[in-house]
């Protein structure tokens, strides 16, 4: 079937003397000061906050995790809530469970911290670690495991320099810190990667499931 080509110069058409230029934005501005707490996290707008471009989108929902099932994750040395320093490698030869949480102190990740605790013996009958991670500065970590009296690591990624090279997605956008567990067996290859940004506490189930099962 042949095509026809455009025409190379542009056409025109005249305007209806009724059509008016719309002088306000397609989107109403958001209200002066809303507040949305999201598991903790807060987020601010005001009169002069615009909606993001449809076309930031696709970009951002694209992220996927870079760490699969049979991989052998990114090594990495971060600060634990006591200021010393903690390397994957440290694990080797035993399971570890690597835990990504969105921040110290927020509804949802002290609920996740708290699953974790609780069912801590269980993990160490199955002869695994637990270690916890997110960007808070270990003076926070420190403070947020003596409050929740947390039995485990925590360390601290300043910069969110590992979330980012094992490739841990983010939600709502990229707007939020992504909560993701990996489990890594005895000899460092990653058994089982969840994500669940919404129900904590399933993190700590699907976790022990596997663990029971190796």
């Amino acid at each position: 079937m042949a095509c026809t080509s455009l025409p190379k110069y542009p056409l025109t058409f005249p305007k209806s003397p009724n059509t008016k230029t719309p002088s306000s934005p397609a989107f109403p501005s958001l209200l002066k000061s809303s507040h949305s707490r999201i598991y903790g996290l807060k987020f601010s707008t005001n009169s002069t906050s615009s909606l993001p471009s449809h076309s930031s989108y696709p970009q951002r929902m694209l992220i996927c995790a870079k760490v699969s099932k049979g991989d052998v994750p990114p090594s990495f040395t971060l600060k634990d809530q006591d200021g010393k320093n903690v390397a994957l490698s440290k694990y080797k030869g035993k399971p570890v469970v690597v835990y990504f949480y969105p921040a110290d102190e927020t509804p949802g990740c002290t609920k996740e911290a708290c699953a974790f605790r609780d069912s801590y013996e269980k993990f160490k009958k199955a002869g695994a670690e637990v270690v916890g991670i997110s960007g808070d500065d270990p003076a926070s970590h420190k403070a947020f495991a003596k409050k929740y009296r947390l039995p485990f690591t925590l360390l601290s990624d300043e910069g969110n320099k590992v979330r980012k090279q094992w490739g841990v997605p983010s939600d709502l956008f990229g707007t939020l810190p992504g909560r993701q567990t990996y489990v890594i067996d005895r000899k460092g290859v990653i058994q089982l990667v969840y994500n669940n940004q919404f129900q904590p506490e399933k993190h700590v189930d699907e976790t022990l499931k596997l663990l029971q099962s190796l």
